[in-house]
């Protein structure tokens, strides 16, 4: 059992998304970042700490989800008062979306986004905290330079 299906229990009880994302699904991500945490904790602390840095700039699928549906929800009020009034239905049919993300931890779109690998703040978290556990026993040196002689 992984790392990740060890911990996906106490994960998932707090973790509202990954209840409400299918379990392959679930379990495809927890294989690429177990994948990941193999392959960097095997580099040098330089692509470690490039890693890190990564999943630093990493977006939660919350975070896409509130910029997605807030920049449709503008598309929409804009092209309502400029272009057509029918554009208004748009935000009338986004707005609810995230609305019930809030309430209940799923709408529409976070299927689609789970299943294009989009991970949750504590998925990406748990990457970050192995490397950071791997980068303390990483060897300071990390270029290869000649023994002297």
């Amino acid at each position: 059992m992984s790392s990740i299906q060890q911990n996906s229990t106490n994960h998932d009880q707090a973790d509202r998304v990954r209840r409400s994302t299918s379990q392959p699904v679930n379990q495809e991500i927890d294989r690429q970042t177990d994948e990941n945490i193999r392959r960097f904790s095997g580099m040098g602390r330089s692509a470690i700490l490039q890693r890190i840095d990564a999943l630093d700039r990493e977006w939660d699928v919350e975070r896409v989800l509130e910029v997605n549906a807030s920049s449709l929800a503008l598309s929409g009020l804009l092209l309502g008062l400029t272009a057509n009034r029918k554009w208004f239905l748009l935000p009338g049919v986004v707005l609810p979306f995230l609305l019930q993300h809030g309430l209940q931890g799923w709408c529409p779109p976070l299927a689609i986004l789970r299943r294009l690998g989009i991970r949750t703040r504590g998925e990406i978290d748990q990457e970050k905290y192995a490397l950071l556990s791997a980068l303390e026993q990483a060897p300071l040196n990390t270029h290869h330079s000649p023994r002297p002689s």
